[in-house]
């Protein structure tokens, strides 16, 4: 029998190194009602490969864009640590960039107006392009003014004939759920005023391997992306990276900055090339740097399967923190189910009172770790690790610990 390889959704190039191998999963943000419990599942292969031509890091699409981000569960407000990153961001764009009232900033995936909120209390045009009208709602009743669309090149083409074009073009965490990169690419390219700016923040693919965070690999996330990778898409469509920010967010991302290539105003900067020469260094430019990935993450799933096994033989009680999408990777991955994990709390209100897919584990509200006073809690989000320790800090008033399952198992003192 014949299989077919993949295509590379950058270059096209026949897809056949496998990068790491998760089985079958279900959707990660596919969370479930009561009424739904009884009901089959779609499960999808979680394997990603690596593009021998272009380096690109990738999952095949089993599920279109509107079916996973049209109703959509994530509200980036929920996050304290993350709303002070993007504060931050925005402060430091006004200044650097000279912002005013004469400028727009649009930003793709807007999600509830969690980052043009502060652009906009400083009298700066916004506008948000966000697919899911749950989530936009929110933005609106800021005062963002949003637009229900996915981006691509032909909503491009609809705002810049209704008079928009980007003076900064933000996009934080969207690159990396794109199943059509050019089209993307294409789209910023258009949207983008002639001197204007590209921000695009993403999880970096080299701290990804070097910190064994195998974790955020699920479907929503098409592509896993390095420097490299990058400069290479927006290359294709006269888009140039002249300078680029290492940001801790989601286990360590980048915080790339474009133009269009014809823009020579800005040349290329140091930490572009420095950066690049890091990634060669660490054989990213090759195909045997991702060969020994799939055995690292075999690894942590026994590691971690052993700890909660000695766990649960002493009598201990577990409970979980956060019903994130790179939780349901791992517990799906690991087959963590209600034999480990008694259940799951989170902050957001749209998740409480709903199960978590496949592993049908509940989702309760936070007050239920007093309530039930569990001996360790696992923080599945662990990149915001610190803020849930802070936030819960009355867990250990009854002797409970908090448990990191990444980038090793680790019992937090």
């Amino acid at each position: 029998m014949t299989v077919r390889s993949p295509a590379c959704r950058s270059c096209g190039a026949p897809l056949t190194t496998t990068f790491c191998d998760l089985g079958m999963s279900p959707p990660s943000n596919a969370y479930l009602t009561a009424d739904a419990l009884r009901a089959a599942e779609a499960f999808f292969p979680l394997h990603a490969w690596v593009c021998g031509e272009c380096f690109l890091v990738q999952l095949e699409q089993f599920q279109s864009p509107a079916e996973i981000f049209s109703e959509y569960a994530y509200f980036s407000s929920m996050s304290d640590s993350w709303l002070s990153h993007c504060k931050a961001y925005a402060e430091g764009a006004i200044a650097r960039l000279a912002l005013g009232p004469a400028q727009q900033v649009v930003e793709i995936a807007s999600n509830d107006g969690y980052l043009l909120q502060f652009f906009h209390a400083r009298g700066i045009p916004v506008l948000g392009i966000e697919p899911a009208a749950n989530v936009a709602k929110h933005a609106e009743a800021r005062g963002i003014r949003s637009v229900v669309r996915f981006f691509g090149a032909q909503t491009a083409r609809d705002l810049v004939a209704q008079g928009t074009r980007a003076d900064l073009l933000i996009g934080n965490n969207v690159l990396a759920h794109v199943p059509d990169l050019n089209d993307f690419i294409a789209g910023l390219a258009l949207l983008l005023a002639p001197a204007g700016t590209i921000n695009m923040e993403f999880p970096h693919l080299l701290r990804l391997m070097a910190e064994n965070q195998f974790d955020t690999i699920y479907h929503e996330h098409f592509s896993y992306l390095s420097l490299l990778a990058v400069r290479t898409a927006f290359a294709r469509h006269g888009l140039e990276v002249f300078d680029v920010d290492e940001v801790p967010t989601h286990g360590g991302s980048l915080r790339i900055h474009a133009r269009h290539a014809a823009d020579l105003t800005r040349p290329v900067g140091p930490r572009v090339h420095a950066l690049v020469a890091r990634e060669i260094a660490a054989g990213l430019d090759t195909l045997a740097a991702y060969g020994a990935f799939d055995e690292q993450v075999k690894a942590t799933k026994r590691a971690l399967l052993a700890f909660l096994i000695d766990a649960k033989r002493a009598g201990k009680r577990i409970a979980g923190y956060g019903a994130a999408a790179k939780g349901n990777t791992l517990l799906n991955y690991c087959g963590i189910r209600a034999d480990f994990l008694d259940y799951v709390v989170d902050r957001s209100p749209h998740k409480q009172g709903k199960f978590l897919p496949g592993t049908h584990l509940p989702i309760l509200a936070p007050d239920e770790l007093a309530r039930t006073r569990p001996d360790y809690v696992l923080i599945l989000p662990w990149n915001i690790a610190a803020e849930v320790t802070e936030q819960m800090a009355h867990v250990r008033s009854w002797g409970g610990k908090f448990v990191v399952p990444i980038p090793r198992v680790t019992v937090l003192a």
